[in-house]
């Protein structure tokens, strides 16, 4: 009888190993044991998800009980990695040692898996802002029209802290912080929670690049009206509409064309837009 136990014992702590310990260095993490998911419930929940989107969420679930390392999946190919210190987040001083991701390189591995391709390679910002979003969701428009592999974030406009793949059913999969494991969640609609946004295997339509450096949007489409958000460098963009309103003359170019950005919603004059005075297939603001 107590080699039988003995023998019990250690299937179960071998299980257990497949699901909450990292992965030793140089080795890729390792997935959850279909069992393990399975009892966190992670797996596609809703219908109406894209292939790729369904496999992305079946790669994160695959990493249920790898460690959140800030910083973590940020390498230079898709996948966990050792994190660094947060500066501003004691819990995160063992992150140097522990092998995982942060919220956003959870993300990019999952989507990286699903296209094959590293489309969402940056912050959780970057990616709420992404030019392959083929649809976007405010807080108010809350969980009814998502499917799974929504990106769900957090944060604001200026800036998107948090982001998280959502499974259906009001569950989502995320890296949330130090000193925790990839998990499967109640979606938290509450708080600073800003949306979702829908991506796809190419970019979407009305994607443009600015050009320029400190390049300011506006609440309206005015200079003297509100700043809204600062884009420090050439960055992609998603265009809704333009309309002409004040002229603005800058880097010696005078235009009275300005564009609407949904994803920041703001206004940005036409002259820091790639293209002609007056773009190529954008509709005018009504």
């Amino acid at each position: 009888m107590r080699n039988r136990w003995r023998a019990a014992a250690a299937a179960a702590a071998v299980a257990l190993s497949l699901v909450a310990r990292p992965a030793a260095a140089g080795q890729p993490a390792r997935a959850a044991a279909p069992q393990a998911a399975a009892a966190e419930g992670c797996d596609v929940l809703a219908p109406g998800a894209s292939a790729a989107a369904e496999k992305a969420v079946r790669t994160a679930c695959s990493q249920i009980g790898v460690w959140y390392s800030w910083g973590g999946g940020h390498g230079p190919a898709p996948g966990p990695t050792y994190g660094t210190v947060d500066p501003t987040d004691p819990a995160s001083a063992h992150d140097p040692q522990r092998r995982g991701f942060d919220c956003s390189g959870l993300v990019r591995y999952a989507y990286a898996e699903a296209t094959g391709r590293d489309i969402l390679n940056g912050t959780a910002h970057s990616q709420y802002t992404t030019p392959y979003a083929t649809a976007r969701f405010g807080a108010s428009d809350g969980t009814g029209p998502l499917v799974p592999g929504d990106l769900l974030v957090w944060g604001s406009a200026r800036k998107v802290h948090h982001v998280a793949l959502y499974l259906g059913a009001g569950r989502m999969v995320e890296a949330r912080q130090s000193g925790t494991r990839v998990t499967v969640s109640d979606v938290r609609t509450g708080g600073d929670f800003f949306g979702a946004v829908r991506v796809g295997g190419s970019p979407g339509q009305g994607t443009f690049s600015t050009w320029g450096t400190d390049v300011w949007t506006h609440v309206e489409p005015s200079t003297t009206s509100a700043r809204v958000h600062r884009f420090a460098g050439p960055t992609s963009v998603r265009v809704e509409c333009q309309k002409h309103a004040q002229s603005v003359t800058a880097e010696g170019i005078t235009n009275d064309a300005w564009s609407y950005l949904p994803d920041h919603r703001a206004w940005i004059t036409n002259i820091y837009l790639k293209g002609p005075a007056w773009l190529d297939g954008v509709p005018t603001c009504r």
